[in-house]
């Protein structure tokens, strides 16, 4: 069973200790070969999710941080990421993998979608939220992922009542799901059994919202 390194774990606590060039130039090569090991991991886990679902790409993100804009200017990252993109346009949402000692975790959903498809969703909540609500009220999804998480707008969108019933949905600007892990966790032998079918449970929101972002407001494909 692949499983990770806890040379990871290691690696990062000492890299947070001393986030430095100087510290991390003579210790890349270590890095690139812990890298390696992440991106068969993401690699078996986009083969776990191809059983089910649809990924067309697989993106593990560099380590450099971009400082240009950020007070904090240490150069490099102390953790691990990696996202899993679903095959557009006909599949929406997307995983990603997060691991970093003492703050592991998987998130899905819709971090940053653009204006039409947020105008879309919003539309579909304002006319009938009870799919949604029934999808992620499951007791299965629930004990997967818990409630819907992700910024929104202090009132009502343009256009929306502050006074509709669902204007809790309707002004959220993000549509995310997250589960943590503790260090342990990441390190079992059947983690990556577990990233899998934790990705796996939030195909019913998926399928939702994939069916809302393919079909007008009448339900008619957007596809064809």
């Amino acid at each position: 069973m692949l499983a990770i390194n806890p040379l990871v774990f290691d690696f990062f606590k000492e890299l947070a200790a001393n986030n430095t060039r100087e510290w991390f130039e003579p210790r890349k090569a270590e890095f690139k070969a812990l890298e390696n090991e992440i991106k068969t991991f993401g690699a078996a886990v986009a083969e776990g999710l191809n059983r089910n679902d649809r990924i067309e790409k697989t993106k593990v993100f560099r380590i450099y941080r971009d400082v240009r804009f950020s007070k904090d200017k240490t150069p490099y990252k102390t953790h691990f990421a990696m996202a899993f993109h679903r095959e557009k346009p006909a599949l929406r949402g997307g995983y990603y993998l997060h691991i970093k000692p003492g703050e592991s975790f998987v998130a899905a959903g819709f971090w940053d979608p653009n204006k039409e498809d947020l105008l879309r969703i919003r539309q579909e909540l304002a006319m009938d939220a009870d799919e949604f609500r029934t999808i992620v009220a499951d007791t299965k999804f629930q004990s997967l992922w818990g409630n819907l998480q992700g910024e929104e707008v202090k009132t009502a969108p343009k256009g929306f009542s502050k006074g509709h019933p669902d204007i809790d949905l309707i002004k959220k600007k993000q549509f995310i799901f997250t589960r943590s892990f503790t260090d342990g966790q990441i390190l079992a032998a059947d983690f990556l059994d577990t990233v899998v079918h934790t990705f796996e449970g939030i195909r019913p929101f998926f399928d939702f919202m994939s069916h809302v972002l393919t079909t007008d407001s009448n339900g008619v494909s957007l596809l064809d």
